[in-house]
């Protein structure tokens, strides 16, 4: 491991990030890691990286078992899949102002890698695994729950739903039919205020239908939304699907 020697404006910084974490390291070196890219040297993150994307993951599962006991094994999968993505730790990277402390090369400082998503969220991971490591499951849990507790303390189960496309994507798969196909019919407005409409379609069923939004998504998931409808009814008994 590179000497971990930091001055006095690091220190304080990583001494504030401790405080923001809810968790002071034993060992100041698991930490140094946690906050080491790989450009800067072979002592870097990655192995932290692993093992905190499995605690955060296990974490995650805990409080939303807690939080939302009527919810099946679908929706906690979705709302945990959406919690522990890149964006998601991107955030709570800055959050926690890991950019002023990270250490990797000058090239890769350079580059902007200190704010570079991928890089941020692995960091995230890294130290979860680093407080694992120093502490055990129990504060890297509560870790975990001061991170991530209050944003889900605020989600409703409701804002899990798939979205249209995603749910017809998988009905249509689950069917063995091939993924819909999307495209822009029309476009209305001035640049500023535009309507689209898209219209979807799956050629194997000779189906389509068509939807508005303010934006291009929008619209699809509209289109999507009207299609899902149309096939679910067609897939009730004596409905053309099940012919």
């Amino acid at each position: 491991m590179v000497p971990f020697r930091p001055d006095s404006r690091h220190e304080t910084r990583l001494q504030a990030l401790q405080s923001r974490l809810g968790y002071r390291f034993g060992d100041p070196l698991l930490l140094a890691r946690a906050l080491t890219h790989r450009s800067f040297g072979a002592e870097h993150n990655e192995r932290l990286e692993f093992l905190g994307d499995a605690v955060l993951s296990l974490a995650v599962s805990g409080l939303l078992y807690e939080r939302f006991s009527g919810s099946d094994e679908g929706d906690l999968t979705r709302v945990r899949a959406h919690l522990v993505r890149e964006d998601s730790l991107h955030r709570v990277a800055l959050q926690l102002g890991l950019p002023e402390v990270l250490r990797m090369s000058e090239g890769e400082a350079r580059g902007g890698g200190a704010q570079r998503a991928s890089i941020l969220a692995d960091a995230v991971e890294a130290i979860i695994g680093g407080v694992f490591l120093d502490g055990g499951f129990a504060p890297a849990a509560e870790v975990v729950r001061t991170l991530f507790g209050e944003i889900i303390q605020a989600t409703e189960a409701e804002s899990w739903t798939k979205d249209a496309k995603t749910e017809l994507q998988e009905w249509l798969q689950a069917r063995r039919f091939s993924v819909p196909a999307y495209r822009i019919v029309a476009t209305r407005g001035q640049a500023h205020a535009q309507t689209f409409e898209v219209e979807c379609a799956v050629a194997a069923l000779g189906l389509a239908e068509r939807g508005e939004g303010k934006s291009r998504r929008n619209a699809e998931q509209e289109a999507a939304r009207r299609l899902l409808e149309a096939l679910k009814k067609s897939d009730k008994p004596g409905g053309p699907l099940r012919s």
